[in-house]
């Protein structure tokens, strides 16, 4: 390839540039967040589950992809932020909620992923925008 430089051999390999543009985005999105006090999976949380009232801890992590051992600490910090709430779903579960403050700052978190998602995507040429979503899926798939 004549656009990667002498110097970065692994510059070729698709897994490492992945692999470097999504630490690259992860950290700018940790940036815009950390304005208001939250993490990546802080955010996540919120999002996932706005306008919800069923969704179980062990639900929200495997959505997520968050092993039990750090869902604890995680729901137990947005507990403390008073940004959810847990409410019985029956006689073993509870479904984690977003209380009204959480409602507030998800739209906080909304506003700020919004404008980052638009931007990542301004970055792309406009040519390759179609195709980059469908690409992203195949990996995952």
């Amino acid at each position: 390839m004549s656009d990667v430089p002498s110097n970065d051999p692994l510059a070729a390999l698709p897994g490492y540039v992945l692999r470097r543009a999504a630490n690259a985005m992860m950290a700018e999105l940790a940036s815009r967040l950390g304005a208001i006090d939250l993490k990546i999976s802080d955010a996540s949380v919120l999002l996932l589950i706005a306008g919800r009232d069923d969704m179980t801890s062990s639900e929200i992590g495997k959505v997520l992809d968050i092993q039990r051992a750090n869902m604890v600490p995680l729901l137990n910090r947005l507990e403390a932020a008073e940004l959810i709430t847990r409410q019985p779903l029956d006689r073993k579960s509870q479904a984690i909620v977003l209380t009204p403050e959480g409602r507030t700052t998800l739209g906080e978190v909304q506003s700020i992923t919004h404008q980052f998602e638009a931007d990542l995507l301004a970055r792309i040429p406009d040519a390759d925008r179609p195709h980059f979503m469908p690409a992203l899926r195949a990996l995952i798939d």
